[in-house]
């Protein structure tokens, strides 16, 4: 899942780039709030990390624009502020989430995870659509109970999917998600791995769009 950082530590986005890269996370870094998209219409965010105190302004600033203007990607708060008129702002003003610096990085992945769950509308650790089971923080997927063998980027591709069951998800943002750090993925190399998760788990349960995408098919 592709991600957005607004944190202008260095040592910090480092760090959690690093990190979250580990738990499965690609990322983008921004380190002040007039490099913030103005607008997230052809950006695929997962979720967004979003500091507080910027050298050129307040996140919660830019959380109120976003939300305002009916921008919904999941948003987690970062920050050194702990007060509870802090947190209570935060989440009023529209955060998913909110997490008091300094923090453990695998609290930090484990509630995005959380957030992604409830955005997915999934309240579980494991990702139930029809008779498909998928457990993000595992890479496992299980169909009618039993194990599919799946390669890290086919389980990836999966869980995208996954995440909007009966829509179409288009390539472009399917490639922008998979590729660590960004960096596109071939959109040869996602047919390829379509037509080999079909293979695996039922021709129709992933129905091509032509011209657009893939959509998962709950059944």
């Amino acid at each position: 899942m592709h991600i957005l950082i607004i944190e202008d530590d260095l040592d910090l986005g480092r760090a959690l780039q690093k990190a979250l890269n580990l738990e499965g996370f690609s990322s983008e870094w921004l380190r002040q709030a007039a490099d913030a998209p103005r607008s997230f219409e052809g950006l695929h965010y997962a979720c967004i990390l979003l500091d507080l105190s910027l050298p050129d302004g307040d996140g919660q600033t830019l959380l109120a624009r976003w939300r305002r203007e009916g921008v919904a990607i999941p948003i987690i708060i970062m920050t050194a502020r702990a007060a509870l008129e802090e947190r209570i702002a935060g989440l009023d003003g529209g955060a998913d989430d909110f997490i008091v610096k300094p923090f453990a990085t695998v609290e930090l992945a484990s509630r995005m995870r959380a957030v992604l769950r409830r955005y997915a509308q999934q309240s579980r650790q494991v990702w139930t659509i029809g008779d498909l089971e998928l457990e993000p923080k595992s890479y496992l997927m299980r169909l009618a109970g039993s194990p599919v063998d799946l390669s890290r980027r086919e389980f990836q591709l999966m869980l995208e999917l996954a995440r909007e069951p009966g829509i179409v998800v288009s390539k472009s943002a399917l490639s922008e998600r998979l590729e660590p750090l960004g960096e596109p993925v071939n959109f040869g190399a996602i047919d390829v791995h379509i037509f080999n998760l079909r293979g695996k788990i039922g021709g129709h349960r992933i129905r091509t769009v032509r011209g657009v995408g893939y959509m998962l098919v709950p059944c």
